[in-house]
């Protein structure tokens, strides 16, 4: 049978995966598919528009269902399922725990696919399930040691244990014993080290790593993008300002307003930490 094509929440994930590691606070993938901006969350099943979105959808979802009673294994009906429930997550009608059980079947029958392993590990974290989260990121490592989407996913749930030590320890080993791996993207990796820095207020450590990989990697808008987010957060925004044009100039055309969103957010300052860190592991 024809594998249908990646489904549009899938490309959704896929597409934030390039610049999920640059944010200062590690959001999992899945939290931009479910929740609605900011600016629109007071409009969501507001109004007749809405309700019928609403009713139309549970009618979509119950359909699906239907089709699943009567054929478990349907791929199609599962991913319909999936796509439906995280819309009416959207409008505040389903949480995140109502993905597991679809994305669990999808990722049964796909077990050469990352895709649905990490939306299934992202949707256990949203739900709050960090030890099914971890285990699933752990999972897709164990075949994928240097996989840039896990490391983060798993990274996210040490720094909201207050395991920052961990998350260091995880990817100080991923560089150690990856670097002579074909196609192992170190930079990426550093990067998301130098995110951990940042994020924990360790701004001379990010800010070392950064001019390290700049003498060797200038014109990656990564690099400039990861130095001017710790320049902000330090309060050097004036000093910042300057890194987040480069990085806009050097971005691909995709990225450029997005970096552009993040040079105008407020400015949050992470106070400098020590280098305590939590022993317990997810």
């Amino acid at each position: 049978m024809e594998k249908r094509p990646r489904n549009k929440f899938v490309l959704i994930l896929l597409a934030l995966s390039v610049l999920a590691f640059l944010s200062i606070s590690i959001i999992p993938i899945v939290s931009s598919l479910i929740n609605p901006p900011a600016q629109n969350a007071g409009q969501v099943s507001s109004g007749p528009v809405a309700s019928a979105e609403v009713q139309r959808l549970e009618e979509q979802e119950s359909g699906y269902k239907s089709v699943l009673d009567r054929e478990p294994e349907n791929e199609t009906a599962l991913r319909g399922l999936f796509e439906t429930r995280a819309q009416l997550i959207q409008q505040g009608k389903r949480t995140p725990k109502d993905l597991v059980e679809p994305l669990q079947k999808l990722k049964a029958k796909n077990p050469e696919q990352k895709d649905f392993a990490l939306l299934l590990a992202q949707t256990y974290q949203q739900s709050g399930d960090r030890e099914q989260a971890a285990k699933t990121y752990r999972e897709l490592l164990t075949k994928s040691p240097a996989d840039l989407d896990a490391l983060q996913g798993l990274v996210a749930l040490f720094l909201n244990e207050n395991q920052a030590a961990s998350a260091v320890e995880l990817l100080d080993k991923t560089i150690r014993e990856q670097s002579n791996t074909s196609g192992f993207d170190k930079v990426g990796v550093e990067l998301l080290l130098g995110d951990v820095y940042t994020s924990q207020g360790k701004y001379d450590k990010a800010l070392t790593l950064y001019d390290e990989l700049l003498s060797d990697k200038p014109e990656d808008f990564r690099v400039n993008l990861g130095k001017a987010i710790a320049l902000k957060s330090q309060g050097k925004a004036p000093e910042a300002k300057s890194w987040f044009k480069k990085a806009t100039d050097l971005a691909p055309a995709q990225f450029k307003d997005r970096i552009r969103q993040i040079a105008k957010e407020p400015q949050i300052t992470t106070p400098p930490a020590s280098d305590a860190g939590g022993e317990s592991t997810p």
